[in-house]
């Protein structure tokens, strides 16, 4: 890792003193307090908005200059009631949620299990015009297997419409996107894993069911938070979170640590001596379609961006993991800031199209995305009622903010060149990503 011993003395004592007073302040937890007791901050909704001005104040108080909020259209969804109620062999219902995008509709028809959802799985089974229940887990062994492919292969077969159902138990239907961005072409909804062990049953024995969703999607609005640290040089590096969430939930998991993190890394960052400028993003809409982050790449030059360093997942849980987007180059500079601190950092190198470092790895540029997990598979807590609060332990906030002010000083001090479209390609489908990517509309026409 460089040392600010280049530029005096003074400078390596006031980013260690920033270090330090992060480790004990307040600071964070009082910021996460006041966005989850915001309650819902869907994207394009009052609420999102009311976190936007949350996140420009304590980014200002922070030390971070120009700060500015850029509006951007979007189609904004709206939940309304939903039900799930089984016709056959015997009348009963079930509690569920409507997932993101799913359009309004009624559909009846023969529930078919499709266990985890696999492509495999789906192949496999009969689902053309029926209702396809499919788990948010997948195989160990196997990479994680995103719900809207999932989702897209069901209706690829056929499925007129489909279920997602939670392998966390706790009576907790689990939300989730279908589309980015835009409404989908089936109803969807999700059940909790005690109702899917009934639906699983139900469908064994031939069970029709009757699900109904009432929700809408609408011309709306939201805004990303931009503002910059650092010199005012032309080049620059991009430090991402999403403050978005559900809204069926605080959001504080996902991502209120993430966005928690930037906002104390931000302040440490604004004592360091940075050898380029730091813009840093908090972004909307992650949640419904990365669309803050695509649409701060379509007015972005991206020849100006060394980097994106994206904090989707950092401060939920003990140790931080580094996902490197097949860059060579923003490996190396996480592995120096572990070596250098004597800090755990776990590094994930294979790419993955479901997080706001996306819209600029598809376009060559190197990212690393910073992230924490429980070691159990799927999401946890994350997309239901239970993603509170009172799941997080502030001192991994704080300590990840420390560790990401220090790998976005080192990404933006080094060269990271650009990621070859040929290569990140080949990654993509040595990573088995490529069909469902394909089936989620995910797929760049120009890797074909």
């Amino acid at each position: 890792m460089d040392e600010d011993t280049d530029h005096g003395g003074a400078t390596t004592d006031a980013l260690a003193g920033a270090l330090g007073r992060t480790w004990t302040e307040d600071r964070p937890w009082s910021f996460l307090t006041r966005l989850t007791a915001i309650g819902d901050r869907m994207g394009g909704g009052p609420g999102e908005r009311e976190a936007a001005d949350l996140v420009e104040t304590t980014l200002a108080e922070a030390g971070v200059r120009n700060l500015t909020q850029q509006s951007f259209p979007m189609e904004r969804w709206e939940r309304g009631e939903a039900s799930l109620a089984l016709l056959e062999p015997h009348a009963r219902t079930f509690e569920t949620i409507a997932l993101p995008y799913s359009p309004a509709g009624e559909v009846e028809g023969e529930l078919v299990d499709v266990g985890y959802g696999m492509p495999e799985e789906v192949d496999e089974a009969d689902v053309d015009g029926k209702i396809a229940v499919a788990s948010t887990s997948t195989p160990p062994g196997t990479r994680f297997v995103h719900r809207m492919e999932k989702f897209g292969h069901a209706v690829e077969a056929g499925a007129s419409a489909f279920v997602f159902v939670n392998h966390v138990e706790g009576q907790l239907p689990p939300t989730g996107a279908l589309k980015f961005g835009s409404e989908a072409s089936a109803p969807a909804v999700g059940v909790s894993k005690e109702t899917g062990a009934w639906l699983t049953e139900y469908a064994e024995q031939g069970g029709t069911v009757r699900l109904s969703v009432d929700a809408s999607t609408t011309p709306g609005e939201s805004q990303n938070v931009l503002g910059d640290l650092g010199p005012d040089t032309d080049e620059h590096l991009l430090l991402l979170a999403h403050y978005d969430a559900h809204d069926i939930a605080e959001g504080a998991l996902d991502n209120g640590c993430g966005i928690a993190v930037v906002t104390a890394a931000a302040r440490v960052l604004a004592e360091a001596d940075l050898p380029i400028r730091v813009r840093v993003g908090a972004v909307g809409c992650e949640e419904i379609g990365l669309l803050g982050s695509e649409h701060l790449a379509s007015v972005t030059d991206l020849d100006s961006v060394r980097g994106v360093v994206n904090v989707d997942g950092a401060g939920r849980f003990r140790d931080l993991v580094a996902m490197t987007h097949h860059s060579e180059a923003t490996r190396a500079a996480v592995e120096s800031v572990a070596s250098e601190t004597r800090q755990p950092i776990h590094v994930e190198h294979e790419p993955h199209p479901f997080s706001d470092q996306w819209p600029f790895v598809r376009a060559g540029v190197p990212a690393v995305q910073l992230h924490s997990d429980s070691g159990e598979r799927g999401r946890g807590w994350g997309h239901t009622h239970a993603d509170t609060r009172d799941k997080v332990d502030d001192r991994d906030v704080r300590e990840h903010a420390m560790l990401t002010a220090l790998v976005v000083r080192e990404v933006a001090g080094r060269d990271l060149g650009r990621l070859d479209r040929e290569s990140l390609a080949e990654a993509f489908r040595d990573a088995e990503f490529e069909r469902g990517m394909q089936a989620a509309d995910l797929w760049p026409d120009s890797w074909d």
